[in-house]
């Protein structure tokens, strides 16, 4: 696994230099090929609740986008706003690691990092939309769509996506938290967004914790969804100076891979050896139960660690021995 993913991400990046243009074909193929494997190996695992969150909502939309409407301006500026707002922040904040070891790790990272980098390479290197603009002043490339004004820009790029973000999140409240309540209660098992990062904010007592405790312990899903909501305001708005400038989206670009992959490091570096350390210490602490013996004094077959100690003494007919080994 870890020998295909590097050869996969060297892959990625000579066709990146090369051919940018394949880069969004390839995304496409990644997608439609992953997430069906994702959801038969998460349905398994009791995961595939994780299948309502936004980043996959968010994915199908960037396909659908890019196989049926690739030209369709205000769309490409909704889904420019999805993939380099909540989703690439997402990324950094939520500290996706870059981990070719781990298929899943792997999926994560590149559902979340791919779009932008789609988005950015239609935005400033396509060359089928070179010769539909003027060269404008935001970069040395011509630059696709070109807007009128800053309100459209507006409009596109914050106001629209997070109505259609409210759209997936009363949505997801309404599937998730109303019609597959009891289902969730009945098997604590199953995992959701929401159970695994309050689970893990519980066990540290971070401060994601104490914020979604704010209105008090049985209103948390709707903290949750609170801070979910101010997260994806701020990051939306941010998009709009990402668009606006070559330069600025470009740092953007590096600092995301650069996260991934600082946080892959850690993940080798201190996470590994800890779980390492944590199962050792917990096999040192295991107790040592004696093993039953025959009269050879060797360990008898079938004997279980919780067995007596049996007679050097045994008995001549079959069956009479002080220890029953079935």
């Amino acid at each position: 696994m870890y020998c295909l993913g590097v050869v996969s991400f060297g892959t990625f990046c000579f066709l990146l230099g090369s051919r940018p243009d394949a880069i969004p074909k390839l995304y496409c193929l990644f997608f439609i090929t992953v997430a069906p494997l994702r959801w038969i190996y998460y349905r398994m695992k009791k995961w595939h609740y994780y299948f309502f969150d936004f980043c996959y909502y968010a994915n199908t939309i960037f396909v659908v986008m890019l196989l049926y409407f690739p030209k369709n301006d205000k769309l490409f500026l909704v889904c420019f706003s999805f993939a380099e707002g909540p989703l690439a922040w997402a990324l950094i904040v939520w500290r996706c690691s870059l981990v070719f070891s781990s298929f899943d790790k792997l999926v994560s990272v590149l559902i979340h990092l791919l779009p932008g980098l789609v988005f950015y390479i239609i935005r400033w290197w396509d060359p089928a939309s070179f010769s539909h603009h003027a060269i404008d002043d935001t970069g040395p490339w011509p630059a696709y769509p070109l807007l009128e004004n800053n309100q459209q820009l507006w409009t596109w790029l914050f106001v629209v996506p997070l109505i259609a973000y409210t759209l997936w999140q009363l949505l997801y409240l309404l599937v998730v938290n109303v019609l597959r309540r009891q289902r969730l209660l009945n098997d604590p098992e199953v995992m959701t967004s929401f159970r695994e990062l309050s689970r893990k904010a519980q066990r540290s007592n971070n401060i994601w914790w104490r914020l979604s405790g704010v209105l008090g312990d049985n209103n948390r899903v709707l903290m949750y969804c609170i801070l979910q909501g101010i997260f994806t305001i701020l990051t939306m708005g941010l998009t709009v100076p990402l668009f606006k400038s070559y330069r600025l989206h470009t740092v953007f670009q590096c600092l995301k891979v650069a996260a991934s992959v600082w946080n892959g490091g850690i993940f080798f570096l201190d996470v590994m050896p800890r779980k390492i350390d944590a199962k050792k210490n917990k096999k040192s602490k295991a107790p040592n139960f004696p093993v039953s013996m025959n009269s050879t004094g060797l360990p008898l077959e079938g004997a279980s660690g919780c067995d007596p100690h049996l007679s050097s003494d045994r008995k001549s007919s079959d069956g009479e021995s002080g220890n029953n080994t079935d």
